[in-house]
């Protein structure tokens, strides 16, 4: 005979990577602790198998240690963070990209963004209070998404106004991957060259409103100027400063400084406007944290 539910709430499913066994049995058994109910559909020893496995089971929770062989627990964020369509999720499928959690030795990774709720962190070994704070803080989280999804199927709409964003997940990365390897520290782009008509254009970066990318080119439009540039939006992600340039779709890159707005079209999907343009830009729902509150 089956055990009663507790509750008919779908249970949260999480993918746990650390490249060393005891940890992982050790912060399993802290969350079967504190979190009964979670469900850790799979376990990783590496960044690569955590990114396949987080694309094969689409958890709504990933576990991942900062320092791990082959891929660091940063680098594996980061293609992550690029899932949520296209060939990482079945048509007619929805799901968003996965909240994460890192796992880290160090507390110097403990970075004042983790303390905004970009993602959080777990030190080792996990002690059962440090953990029960993160866990109260995902399920916040997730609770906050299902609000939002909620209301968008009801057809509220926001009001326009001023974009009040949590900052990016990008540059929570940016500034893990900079401590854990201050020699890399990026230089980002200041030009771009691109295709306008027949001719070859250097663009200021920061003249850019926003990236869009199709199959096959990514189009960059200015204020006056709509050009082509083969580079794709993940490639941009990462030489672009993420303090200027906001994802909010896995396919659009949009200029800060230039949003003027966030409404809801009439399916509820969030749309940015952008300033001196009539033209809107889809927020996907892995995005749509960035304008909360809106």
């Amino acid at each position: 005979m089956n055990s009663p539910q507790h509750s008919d709430t779908p249970r949260v499913r999480a993918v746990l990577a650390d490249d060393e066994r005891l940890m992982r049995e050790q912060l399993r058994a802290r969350l079967s602790e504190v979190w009964p109910d979670l469900e850790i559909v799979a376990e990783a020893k590496n960044g690569l198998e955590a990114v396949e496995l987080v694309r094969q089971h689409r958890p709504d929770l990933v576990f991942l240690d900062i320092r791990m062989p082959g891929l660091t627990g940063v680098d594996a964020a980061r293609q992550i963070a690029q899932m949520g369509g296209g060939d990482d999720v079945p048509e007619g499928e929805d799901w968003q990209v996965p909240e994460i959690v890192f796992i880290t030795a160090y507390d110097q990774y403990a970075v004042e963004a983790f303390e905004q709720g970009v993602a959080d962190y777990v030190l080792k070994p996990a002690e059962r209070e440090r953990l029960a704070l993160t866990v109260q803080r995902i399920k916040k989280r997730l609770a906050m998404r299902d609000g939002a999804d909620s209301a968008a199927a009801a057809g509220h709409e926001d009001e326009a106004g001023d974009a009040k964003a949590a900052a990016p997940l990008q540059q929570l990365l940016h500034k893990l991957s900079a401590q854990i390897n201050p020699a890399s520290a990026p230089k980002y782009l200041q030009w771009i060259q691109a295709t306008v008509g027949q001719a070859i254009q250097m663009i200021p970066v920061e003249d850019v409103l926003f990236f869009i990318s199709d199959e096959k080119y990514t189009r960059v439009q200015t204020a006056r100027v709509e050009a082509l540039i083969r580079k794709p939006i993940k490639e941009l992600v990462d030489e672009l400063d993420p303090t200027l340039f906001w994802q909010v779709h896995r396919s659009t890159l949009v200029n800060a400084r230039a949003i003027d707005g966030i409404t809801r079209d009439f399916r509820g999907r969030q749309m940015v406007g952008v300033k001196g343009l009539s033209e809107k830009l889809e927020v996907s729902r892995s995005y749509t944290h960035l304008f909360k509150g809106m």
